[in-house]
């Protein structure tokens, strides 16, 4: 097993990360900017080390500070959780070449799925349902202009290095795909440093339909079920389920095949997640491969009873799979929602502060990944996710009551969060109904704006935050990080004229 596991990473994921591999006895060492110094995930590892300022690309960007800290600490390996340097195949080559045990797959794989173009060619060869379109970045206008001909449009222009939405236009007619291109070529180059850029097909009104992945170094790939992630906001999840309504049985199996065969065809291991656009006809077609742990992964890990992250783990220190395919069962319906500090009400603009008080929300089924306390300040140099609420019921329609509860009961106070959109998705008709399409926000909420804010909940917030200091005071020698008071997260403040 390893002997010591750096987290290279933060917030909600770093904590989820250090959790594992804590149950499993894993001493932790987790790095953080002088940015995170006050943050949630340094206080749950054994130990914890600054590695720059907070800009990422000097810190948890930055090969030589994270490589140094392993070094100078005894780490023997290194998760790089999502996001940063998860998907980086340099960074894992780096790690292979220092004898460093990387907790995803192997550089060659990640290289290969990090390019859609040399992934299309790949998967072709495979046998793998391509949407139709080029298999190779374009060069020239006449190139997209005859392959958009052939394939016919509606087309997509996609970035080749890249995703998140960026390096990405839609063009429905002939007179506006070189503009198009153009200006996909340019904002590629920005977000990915690579300019190349590829057309295909158009799938109208899809669904996003992900199967997670494990391989182990032994040759040995299984598939762990399906997640719907169509509800996106500027192509970014932030809704997701599983099972999802539209799969049958039937289709079910050849998806989960299908991605297992791909697995094999990039030489895959570890935990990854098989993403695929499925039409309204049940067609399915594959999109890309997220070489690392997913965000949404917990609803898997709820309706399957497998821990993914603890499993990466064992996959890195050389273990075999412990569970064959024909083991593995769905077990009722799980929902995950994305809490973010965004302000809805001001076109999403990130929201940075104090965060003055916190509850996480409790009871049968429910479960939050979280990266905040009371008196945490959510800096502005990152993704805003603040946290993961989870649910899991047995049946569609209990998770969506039990999920609306939950998010009810998860006062956030001081700074702006999703929560009230997040209802709101999750009260409409369409939803309910499992009309889950990559549209719905576009389609159903495109000038939602929120209900009145109700003034009392500043009431039932600071009873429960007296509460909780009464509860801190009752068992100051409880395990786990101490954190500060709700009352002591407040600052200065003031019952019937008497500061305090």
């Amino acid at each position: 097993m390893l002997q010591k596991i750096l987290v290279a990473n933060r917030g909600e994921i770093a904590v989820r990360v250090l959790r594992a591999a804590r149950e499993m006895g894993i001493p932790t060492l987790a790095v953080y900017s002088e940015a995170d110094r006050d943050a949630l995930h340094p206080r749950f590892a054994d130990e914890a080390v600054c590695i720059g300022p907070p800009e990422p690309a000097k810190s948890y960007l930055s090969f030589e500070s994270i490589f140094r800290a392993a070094k100078e600490n005894g780490a023997d390996a290194i998760h790089p959780g999502y996001g940063f340097l998860a998907e980086n195949d340099r960074f894992a080559a780096e790690c292979e070449k220092r004898d460093i045990t990387f907790i995803g797959s192997n550089s060659e794989s990640i290289r290969l799925l990090g390019s859609k173009t040399e992934s299309r060619r790949t998967m072709a060869k495979a046998g793998i349902p391509l949407i139709p379109g080029m298999q190779a970045g374009g060069e020239s206008a006449k190139e997209f202009e005859a392959e958009a001909e052939k394939v016919g449009y509606p087309v997509l222009i996609k970035a080749a290095g890249g995703g998140g939405g960026k390096g990405m236009r839609v063009v429905r007619e002939a007179s506006g795909l070189q503009e198009a291109v153009e200006a996909a070529r340019r904002e590629a180059l920005s977000a990915f440093g690579n300019d190349a850029v590829y057309l295909e097909k158009l799938i109208e009104q899809p669904r996003h339909v992900e199967f997670q992945i494990l391989g182990d170094r032994h040759g040995d790939v299984i598939h762990l079920f399906e997640r719907e992630c169509s509800i996106q906001r500027r192509h970014q999840k932030i809704v997701e389920e599983t099972p999802s309504v539209a799969l049958d049985p039937e289709v079910r199996a050849r998806m989960g095949e299908t991605a297992v065969r791909v697995a094999q065809a990039a030489g895959y291991t570890n935990a990854g997640t098989v993403e695929f656009l499925l039409d309204r006809d049940g067609h399915f077609y594959f999109l890309e491969v997220n070489t690392r742990i997913q965000v949404e992964h917990p609803i898997t890990e709820c309706t399957t009873g497998v821990d993914l992250v603890k499993a990466q783990i064992r996959i890195a220190a050389g273990e075999p799979l412990p569970l064959r395919q024909e083991e593995l069962v769905q077990r009722g319906h799980a929902i995950e929602c994305r809490v973010y500090a965004e302000d809805p009400e001001n076109g999403f603009l990130p929201s940075a502060g104090k965060i003055l008080f916190s509850r996480e929300p409790a009871g049968p089924g429910v479960r939050v990944d979280t990266g905040i306390y009371s008196g945490y300040t959510v800096p502005v140099h990152y993704d805003p996710i603040l946290s993961k609420v989870i649910v899991q019921a047995e049946t569609r329609v209990e998770a969506i009551e039990r999920m609306k509860l939950a998010l009810k009961e998860y006062p956030i106070l001081g700074i702006k969060t999703i929560v009230p959109y997040l209802l709101a998705i999750l009260d409409h008709p369409d939803f309910i109904a499992g009309n889950t399409f990559t549209d719905f926000i576009e389609r159903n909420l495109k000038g939602w704006s929120p209900a009145p804010a109700r003034e009392e909940i500043l009431g039932p917030a600071l009873v429960a935050a007296a509460l909780a200091t009464e509860r801190r005071a009752a068992s100051p020698a409880a395990d786990g990080p101490v954190l500060p008071s709700p009352w002591e997260a407040l600052g200065r403040w003031e019952i019937a004229g008497q500061g305090s």
